[in-house]
């Protein structure tokens, strides 16, 4: 979603056609609680998440404020969804130190609780000290009633994957293809074992793009291309989180060549070099029935919510937004097939 009122008007024909949430984009041009606010103010029903607000972007207390402030206007209708973006953009563009990324997301998480809880903030950790220590500050108590805000993470490495597994809410998975589903499923479900819960009671969020097409490959070959920025820019050398998933789910070798193609300027060599299979089981691509047999897959390995980010415009947008709806409910009025790679769960 972009900030402008016609976005604004597709959420609320999403909410109409039955989607069931809409998740608001942070990256570097564009806040997530301002469109979030706004969109709450139209609709009724539908939860608003943000995917991502960005860790280090602002303090655990202002995220916190913001929240609860989102909580209290759309009525319980609001998610948080947080994540630490990556060295380029907190170091480029905020000017924050890209530094043990999961010690700070740990204690982000504690503070926003802490604080929409109605405690005292008095926190002691690695990364954050309130009050500062040897400073005039005082532990502060919220002046907003207590509200729940369900945390969200955005993972993609196993120490992060661990890390939501153990105490956030749901979890927000890029680069995910549901045959290789295990290789995120297992440190979320270790990281939930950890803490004596279970993997079925987080929510599971995969973004995806949805193309009602017959030219399968063209559709395959045009999404695979516009995964070369990610590959080749969104990291620096040698510590790119979504090609060290790629990696993890057999595409290595790809990834690696894509990425040296990228940096040595030859962007349109490296948009070639993307394997069609990366478009293609990243993304809901092809006929009705091939998008509805995709489906089943992701259903089986336990994802609870698809984020839909839907190719078309116009008329035709509205229409794809029901026939998804619509597959989405025959599928899942359908009885559970075993998972092929024994790595799924069965979600409520």
């Amino acid at each position: 979603m972009v900030p402008n009122p016609d976005a604004a008007d597709l959420v609320v024909e999403a909410e109409r056609c039955g989607i069931s949430s809409v998740w608001i984009p942070e990256i570097w041009g564009q806040d997530a609680f301002t469109q979030a606010a706004y969109v709450a103010a139209r609709t009724s029903r539908i939860t608003i998440g943000t995917a991502i607000a960005q860790i280090g972007a602002r303090t655990p207390a202002t995220l916190a404020m913001s929240s609860m402030s989102m909580q209290q206007l759309a009525g319980g209708r609001f998610v948080l969804g947080l994540g630490t973006s990556g060295p380029q953009v907190m170091e480029g563009w905020h000017g924050v130190r890209f530094r043990a990324p999961i010690t700070t997301t740990r204690e982000t998480i504690e503070i926003v609780r802490m604080i929409a809880r109605g405690d005292r903030l008095d926190y002691r950790g690695q990364v954050y000290e309130l009050p500062l220590p040897d400073a005039t500050g005082r532990p502060i108590r919220s002046m907003l009633s207590p509200v729940a805000v369900p945390i969200y993470v955005a993972a993609l490495g196993p120490r992060n994957l661990r890390l939501t597994g153990e105490m956030a809410d749901g979890w927000i998975g890029n680069a995910f293809m549901p045959e290789h589903s295990d290789v995120f499923l297992r440190e979320l479900e270790a990281g939930a074992a950890g803490a004596g819960r279970s993997l079925a009671e987080l929510e599971l969020v995969i973004p995806v793009a949805v193309e009602f097409t017959d030219d399968v490959e063209e559709a395959a070959r045009r999404h695979a291309k516009g995964y070369a920025f990610t590959i080749g820019a969104m990291g620096s050398r040698g510590r790119n989180f979504y090609n060290s998933a790629f990696e993890r789910q057999g595409y290595g070798d790809d990834v690696r060549a894509v990425e040296e193609l990228w940096r040595a300027g030859r962007r349109d060599e490296a948009a070639d070099r993307v394997p069609v299979a990366i478009g293609l089981n990243t993304n809901l691509i092809g006929t009705t029935e091939m998008v509805r047999e995709r489906l089943r897959l992701y259903r089986e390995a336990g994802i609870t919510t698809l984020q839909m980010k839907p190719t078309s415009a116009g008329a035709r947008l509205v229409d794809d937004l029901s026939l998804f709806v619509e597959l989405v409910s025959q599928v899942n009025g359908e009885p559970r097939r075993p998972p092929a790679n024994g790595a799924g769960r069965t979600a409520p």
